[in-house]
């Protein structure tokens, strides 16, 4: 089975979207922010295989959080830092992980997320 997890900045729309894709979809979606109480309980899902789709926020994702089930990462808003993306996807490459992790980032052409990818890119030529 593929997990997936997905990793977001805007929160507002997360949860209009998790009620849709869980109503057009067989697949059980759980959602985790800053604000999510239930942290182990829907980690675990996660990692049992319940819930076969993560969405995180790329902050709430990017600290204390081992995911190894996931064997793919979907970057929907890039982050200007790219540490924390980096952060966040190597929640997936952990101790533990024996598949290999693909990591994507979709992101439209001249669009402020484009942007975002070249403030990105001009940042890691810095060091």
């Amino acid at each position: 089975m593929i997990l997936i997890l997905i990793m977001f900045r805007r929160t507002l729309w997360m949860p209009v979207a998790i009620d849709r894709f869980n109503k057009e979809n067989a697949l059980l979606t759980r959602y985790f922010d800053g604000n999510t109480l239930d942290r182990r309980e829907r980690v675990a899902a996660f990692q049992t295989g319940s819930a076969p789709v993560f969405l995180l926020s790329l902050k709430a994702g990017g600290v204390g959080l081992n995911l190894t089930a996931a064997d793919h990462v979907f970057l929907l808003d890039p982050w200007w830092n790219p540490a924390i993306e980096a952060q966040a996807i190597d929640r997936v490459h952990r101790i533990g992980q024996g598949r290999p992790v693909t990591a994507y980032r979709l992101v439209a052409e001249d669009t402020v997320e484009a942007k975002i990818l070249a403030l990105q890119a001009h940042k890691r030529a810095l060091f």
